[in-house]
């Protein structure tokens, strides 16, 4: 949900703050116009300011997340650079830059207060209950200042704790005979620990359109799984095996069912 440069533009205007920025609070510092820093704040893929940064650890090209995880769905290179990020996991190698999500906040002004009140909107269309606690930095001037000591760095939103366990699921291919399945476009799931292989399965036959005479069997490491297994079980079953870049991997093939 970034907001374009217009859209906070049009918020300075509104609330009568300046697009420029000095290092000081004193009148005689030039001023510069904000726009000059647009290529270091701005996301390369939606345009608008940045939104959760995420950094490309292998070129250190940053962006919103929620823009790059969509563009590495459908390919491994860098939006900026085309340089290949992984050969297969591209989102192993992103990591989240708080501190230059810090500077945005405090460069553009009421920003994460438009971005809370955007996801806020978005949440009550739905009638969906906001997730909290939803956490606003204080409000500050538009000037940039030292960085303090005790300076902490705040979230747009949290994740609600009962969602802790993070999920690959990997494909690994049909049997002869099962034909018209769609791919699984989001391999990337977070759910409840308490959620067995059987709610997994269900989430792979809705997303894949899967005929009922098609069984999916699931593997994490050299176990198949049961369907009443959960997934914090298999977490602590399995151990280290079951876990890569804090991921909890899942390998599943569709089937035909044994004729007894």
């Amino acid at each position: 949900m970034s907001l374009s440069t217009h859209e906070v533009e049009d918020s300075h205007q509104n609330k009568d703050a300046s697009p420029y920025i000095s290092e000081t609070d004193s009148e005689d510092e030039p001023k510069l116009p904000l726009a000059q820093f647009y290529p270091y704040i701005r996301c390369g893929l939606c345009c608008g300011f940045l939104i959760d940064a995420t950094t490309i650890t292998e070129c250190l090209h940053t962006f919103c997340k929620s823009c790059i995880v969509k563009h590495f769905f459908y390919g491994n290179r860098c939006p900026t650079c085309s340089i290949v990020v992984h050969q297969t996991q591209p989102l192993y190698n992103i990591r989240p830059d708080r501190q230059l999500q810090d500077i945005v906040y405090k460069m553009i002004p009421f920003l994460e207060e438009l971005e809370r009140d955007q996801m806020c909107n978005f949440y009550k269309q739905r009638g969906l209950e906001v997730p909290k606690p939803v956490v606003l930095s204080p409000p500050t001037p538009t000037v940039v200042r030292k960085p303090k000591k005790d300076m902490s760095t705040h979230s747009v939103f949290t994740i609600p704790p009962e969602l802790d366990v993070s999920l690959l699921l990997q494909f690994v291919g049909a049997e002869d005979g099962i034909n018209n399945y769609k791919p699984l476009e989001r391999r990337y799931v977070r759910v409840s620990g308490e959620a067995t292989v059987r709610h997994v399965e269900l989430f792979i036959r809705r997303k894949m359109e899967l005929s009922p005479t098609c069984q999916v069997d699931m593997v994490c490491g050299d176990h198949l799984l049961d369907h009443d297994q959960s997934l914090k079980q298999i977490q602590n079953t399995i151990g280290e095996e079951a876990v890569q870049d804090g991921l909890l991997v899942l390998h599943f093939g569709l089937v035909l069912p044994n004729e007894s």
